[in-house]
């Protein structure tokens, strides 16, 4: 079969390097009988090491020259491919719980697919991703640090994540412009999660962070009011990236 070349509307930079495979596998630690996923496979660099292990492995792949390439180097009993796209996935029909999903997730769509993820999280046990380093520091990103938004919160709301280790450029065939990280995602348990209402959640935290320079008075104006905010001990005047997570589930159980 003919040298793949990698597509940018697919945003496929395929990992190289023998080293960082071996850190990759090494973090995720596959046992023969997990149910895993692989989410872009790609030409296969995590995709062989993983079915070393496992007595089976799904990947999810959506370049149909990748697809015919797995097709013809990997048996059926070992390697379930579901063709088409990540973002519409069902990952809940895979497995009731205990499942693991991995991948070098590409960068154009990382933070839809996150949110995509997000819905199946109390099926899932854990989740290793490589990711752009810049959105990885986004998700762990503490209070009061420039990095730290909505994505920080939705995610952080969830799950218990780690930034492992940082994944340079030159790892990649083509290689992108930006370094890339490893992150761990453990889904948090369902009674740490004391939003009453998710759906308004989200659109709390999504309006805090519409305007970043601009107060909570002002970014949540018409939802909670200034009196609203000081009863729950939060300053009118303060902004969104100053509140903790908790805040944020705190000023949305006094709406519910």
């Amino acid at each position: 079969m003919q040298e793949h070349r990698a597509r940018k509307r697919f945003g496929q930079n395929f990992l190289s390097s023998s080293g960082v495979i071996a850190s990759i596998i090494s973090a995720i630690n596959p046992k023969p009988d997990d149910c895993m996923v692989e989410i872009g496979p790609g030409l296969g660099a995590m995709t062989v090491p993983l079915m070393d292990t496992l007595k089976h492995l799904h990947v999810v792949e959506i370049d149909r020259d990748l697809i015919a390439r797995l097709k013809q180097n990997h048996r059926q009993d070992k390697l379930t491919i579901h063709e088409g796209d990540a973002l519409e996935f069902d990952f809940g029909g895979l497995s009731e719980k205990n499942l693991r999903i991995v991948g070098n997730l590409p960068y154009n769509i990382s933070t839809p697919i996150l949110f995509h993820l997000s819905r199946f999280a109390t099926q899932v046990r854990d989740m290793h991703f490589m990711l752009q380093k810049e959105v990885v520091d986004r998700m762990v990103a503490e209070p009061g640090s420039s990095e730290f938004g909505r994505l920080s919160v939705m995610l952080q709301y969830r799950y218990d994540m780690d930034r492992l280790f940082i994944v340079p450029p030159d790892a990649f065939v083509p290689a992108p412009k930006v370094d890339s990280a490893i992150v761990r995602m453990i889904p948090r348990p369902v009674e740490a999660l004391t939003a009453k209402d998710e759906a308004l959640f989200g659109d709390v935290v999504t309006a805090a962070f519409s305007q970043r320079r601009k107060m909570l008075r002002n970014t949540l104006k018409g939802i909670i009011s200034e009196t609203g905010l000081e009863a729950l001990g939060i300053a009118p005047t303060a902004r969104a990236e100053t509140l903790a997570v908790s805040d944020y589930v705190r000023i949305t159980n006094s709406l519910s």
